[in-house]
């Protein structure tokens, strides 16, 4: 059982997740010098200054920069290879990541919004790392306080988070066709919940986890690092498409040729829907369709995805049993049930199952993001935007969103 032993600082992998470095890299190949304002968004009910402490969470945010990379860290990373046997990350970049300092991350409370604020800005390839590490950070921050506040025992909270992890583990252990990957780090409990919850997966259900988006931990339980690409890249590749005057609507197919041209079929799992997944069938080719290994759901209706990406690839002569879809919105294991019960067996599903996997303890977890929200030029200040399925998930001023709906990305 997990005991109650001080919070410990945090390295830099332990709040990262996978697709940050790989998408890290892409950026540095391809715009190192891009400059990227990052956001924190609340959209959950919480009032997150209700219980963040400012000055702490300052703290453990300038302590991360300082601390930078360790040499453990980036031999991790520098040992990775694809299929192939190339690496992943190569020398050139290892050596950007060993030279480059996070710039500063300043966390205050806005008064016109009351309520905290975060925002970073800097050279792409290092301001994105900054997402993950950020969103833990204000997590753990937030629940330890929680608990403080409301003079909670963290025993008795800890043993009601292990009595549900067994009972999602016993769902586990029932069905083990069903593959799992720990996508918990953005809005887990704590760091050492976090890795007690993927001990127990990986001492008593190793059939069914298939890996971890944690770098730190994929590291320390030698497990399958997880991670391809979010809906930043394509969001900067379009803002710095209409900054430049060139084509926004190209911008999606332009990136997942570098992309693919970079990681080959190894990290080729497209995100479905920054643009709406209407257009993204659209632009999705079928020369692409054949070679990516797969897609990932993020938003919308994740069985009518389902069957609507089965569609697709049987209308373009392409066996959807060759195929995964990774289902990842808003996951619970009675919803990995009904999708496994539907997709089995017809196309390869894995869920990447986050906040219900490491932050189900009886209190209600935070619905935050951190993104992309800008990107400065030197013709000015141009905003990212992003089309969710769900409306709730749209990034960007309405007007703008508007625009990208009706002018660049309408599927038609």
């Amino acid at each position: 059982m997990i005991e109650t032993l001080p919070r410990q600082t945090s390295n830099l992998s332990n709040g990262l997740d996978y697709y940050k470095p790989t998408m890290s890299q892409l950026a540095y190949e391809q715009e190192p010098t891009a400059q990227v304002v990052y956001t924190l968004h609340n959209r959950g009910q919480q009032r997150l200054m209700d219980y963040v402490n400012l000055d702490s969470l300052q703290e453990h945010l300038d302590s991360t920069a300082e601390h930078g990379w360790s040499m453990t860290e980036l031999q991790y990373l520098g040992s990775l290879t694809l299929a192939d046997r190339r690496p992943v990350f190569s020398e050139s970049y290892l050596n950007y990541l060993n030279n480059s300092t996070l710039p500063i991350v300043a966390a205050y409370h806005d008064r016109e919004i009351d309520d905290l604020y975060v925002e970073t800005v800097g050279n792409w390839p290092i301001a994105m790392l900054w997402e993950t590490i950020v969103m833990s950070e204000v997590s753990e921050n937030y629940f330890e306080n929680y608990l403080l506040a409301h003079n909670l025992n963290p025993i008795d909270v800890y043993n009601e988070g292990d009595k549900r992890l067994s009972a999602k583990i016993a769902v586990l252990q029932a069905h083990p066709n069903i593959k799992i990957a720990d996508f918990g780090t953005r809005r887990r409990f704590s760091l050492k919940w976090h890795e007690h919850v993927l001990e127990r997966l990986v001492g008593e259900c190793p059939a069914n986890l298939v890996g971890t988006s944690n770098v730190a931990l994929a590291q320390k339980y030698g497990i399958k690092p997880i991670g391809t690409f979010a809906h930043e890249m394509p969001m900067v590749y379009a803002a710095l498409a209409e900054s430049r005057g060139l084509d926004v609507r190209q911008s999606h197919g332009q990136f997942l040729e570098d992309w693919f041209s970079r990681y080959s079929s190894d990290y080729s799992i497209a995100l479905t829907d920054t643009f709406g997944t209407d257009f993204f069938f659209q632009d999705f080719t079928p020369d692409k369709a054949a070679v990516w290994q797969g897609v990932r759901q993020d938003s919308g209706n994740p069985r009518a995805f389902g069957e609507q990406l089965i569609s697709f690839y049987e209308t373009n002569q392409i066996d959807p049993k060759t195929k995964l879809v990774v289902f990842s919105d808003n996951l619970n294991f009675r919803k990995i049930l009904e999708l496994n019960g539907q997709f089995e067996g017809r196309i390869k599903d894995l869920y990447g199952i986050g906040t219900n996997l490491t932050n189900d303890l009886g209190i209600t977890a935070l619905n935050i993001v951190m993104k992309a929200t800008e990107v400065e030029t030197d013709r000015g200040a141009v905003r990212t935007v992003k089309m969710s399925d769900d409306e709730g998930k749209h990034i960007g001023p309405d007007w703008l969103v508007n625009k990208y709906k009706n002018q660049y990305f309408n599927a038609a």
